[in-house]
């Protein structure tokens, strides 16, 4: 694996996450960009989904594969942030096999916003101390 990634977490692979094709379908590593990047938010930055005022929209994602995985089996994702802005948030994702290959790797974007008006608001706090933890360096 490579360095550059603050945070790692494994996720495990299901057996649903299998296509026809025995491998890993392409939408599994849009989720699994997803809900890292939420784990890390909830846990660490604070993000209440259910009921708090600011949200994070997803305005961009992009996912490119190098290998393929299947189940039965697991993904070490590594997550960072390339770019923090006033509102909003670049992610770069990394996903690896437990023989430490390149997967797939992509970026997603959030912008966060007042959860009525959806207009787009300051990141601080906790959340913003969140996310400078994962800027590499």
């Amino acid at each position: 694996m490579v360095s550059g990634y603050p945070h790692w977490q494994t996720v495990p692979l299901r057996w649903k996450d299998n296509d026809v094709y025995g491998h890993v379908n392409n939408v599994v590593h849009y989720s699994l960009m997803d809900t890292v990047i939420n784990t890390w938010l909830i846990e660490q930055g604070g993000l209440d989904i259910e009921t708090g005022a600011v949200i994070g929209l997803c305005v961009e994602s992009h996912c490119g594969y190098h290998s393929s995985v299947s189940f039965p089996g697991s993904l070490r994702v590594g997550l960072r942030v390339a770019h923090l802005g006033k509102s909003s948030v670049r992610y770069e994702i990394g996903m690896y096999s437990a023989d430490k290959s390149l997967v797939a790797e992509g970026h997603f974007v959030h912008v966060f916003v007042d959860r009525k008006s959806r207009r787009p608001q300051p990141v601080s706090g906790k959340l913003r101390e969140a996310l400078e933890a994962l800027q590499p360096g």
